[in-house]
């Protein structure tokens, strides 16, 4: 749990800080920023371990980048998605009180089509990044011979012809571990002349982690602001 609010906490800032910049451009500036940021949520449709252990989920992202011109530009991106354990999985599995989250860190190209229609605006994103999964059990230490479940390879379980071994003794605590991916997708934008030249955002992408112990990814559904 606390893994979790501090993402929160980070988010929160991460928001903050994006509004104040935001903010600090007047509405009557009419030349080409390079700079751009967004911040925005949703939910994400949990694929691989992700969707059998915890479903669709919150999912929280805030980024900022450089516009180069107006139809390329880069972005370094934070996303939270919570994995809250499923009850069922819990109790079937034995992981007592579970909880679990991921948090992404990603460089990101951002394609902007050249034609708008009206106020309405379309883009293509493409990154890679890190992927920190966290995952926490209050069960604590296990039986010898007791049976593996699918979801303790989130903890890094060792078995042995599916049951726990003598040696080294193991417990379900505390868990995180990294590795890289991929994200792609794509969205539309709307022009609200107003909050600053603010853009309202809706947007879909597919984020593949390569993690050595689990096949999972996250397919986020996102709506937000872009300055």
């Amino acid at each position: 749990m606390r893994n979790r609010w501090n993402r929160t906490l980070f988010f929160g800032a991460c928001f903050a800080l994006i509004v104040a910049s935001a903010a600090a451009q007047t509405d009557g500036q009419k030349t080409f920023s390079h700079l751009t940021y967004n911040v925005g949520g949703g939910f994400a449709i949990g694929r691989g371990d992700a969707g059998s252990f915890s479903g669709n989920s919150f999912e929280g992202t805030a980024g900022v980048g450089w516009n180069f011109n107006k139809l390329f530009s880069a972005d370094a991106e934070y996303m939270y998605y919570a994995l809250p354990i499923r009850p069922s999985v819990a109790i079937s599995q034995r992981l007592g009180s579970a909880d679990a989250s991921l948090s992404v860190a990603s460089l990101n190209g951002i394609i902007k089509v050249p034609y708008k229609l009206d106020r309405y605006g379309a883009y293509g994103i493409f990154g890679v990044g890190f992927y920190d999964r966290n995952s926490y059990s209050n069960t604590g230490l296990l039986q010898v011979g007791a049976t593996c479940q699918p979801s303790w390879r989130w903890w890094d379980i060792y078995c042995f012809n599916g049951f726990v071994p003598s040696s080294p003794p193991q417990s379900l605590g505390s868990y995180t571990k990294i590795a890289g991916g991929y994200n792609v997708g794509g969205g539309i934008t709307f022009d609200l002349n107003r909050l600053h030249r603010a853009k309202l955002y809706a947007e879909f992408r597919i984020h593949k982690p390569y993690f050595s112990d689990s096949e999972m990814g996250a397919w986020p559904i996102t709506i937000g602001l872009r300055w």
